[in-house]
């Protein structure tokens, strides 16, 4: 077996894990007391009861920042947090059609389109060309067209039709309201 051996990316290197002998060493207030030695700078760490984190470790010669490191990883997971609860997932769902649909089942799936859209998710429109149908391409293009215009006060077209193999596509996306000062 084989074992891992993983830093997580969010690790930074502090106190006795810093190898470079000599560094520039910075005070939390941003002041700098210039290149000192690991054990100077450990030391002096110690004295204020702070940590030794390097900051810029391929800089020469490195930087280090005497910070309280808990304080400092707290701080940076409630900003990370509070990144990912402003952060707004958006789903595509898809509506497939037929170039023979029929008027009510039409106005079925503008409805269904029309509720996802409202719901701030994108749509994309699928129409699949069955058997000889492939040959009047024209018409499943007008009938997503048609259904891309029942839906054109709530909607803006994110990709025009496209056909791919034995299906045409498009996608629309909700209308984005522009906010007045």
């Amino acid at each position: 077996m084989f074992s891992i051996n993983k830093q997580k990316k969010d690790d930074a290197i502090i106190n006795d894990q810093i190898r470079a002998k000599e560094m520039l060493v910075i005070t939390d207030q941003g002041e700098k007391l210039g290149v000192l030695t690991r054990g100077k700078a450990l030391q002096e760490a110690d004295d204020r009861g702070l940590d030794l984190v390097l900051v810029s470790p391929d800089a020469n010669p490195p930087v280090a920042k005497l910070m309280d490191y808990s304080k400092f990883r707290f701080q940076q997971q409630k900003k990370l947090k509070e990144m990912k609860k402003n952060q707004k997932v958006i789903v595509v769902q898809e509506i497939q059609l037929s170039p023979v649909i029929e008027k009510h089942d039409f106005e079925t799936k503008a409805k269904k389109a029309r509720t996802i859209l409202e719901k701030g998710n994108k749509v994309k429109i699928t129409l699949r060309f069955k058997g000889r149908m492939i040959v009047h391409q024209e018409i499943g293009v007008e009938v997503i067209n048609k259904f891309i215009e029942s839906l054109a006060d709530c909607t803006t077209v994110e990709s025009a039709v496209k056909l791919d193999g034995r299906s045409l596509f498009a996608v629309v996306a909700p209308k984005v309201e522009k906010k007045e000062n």
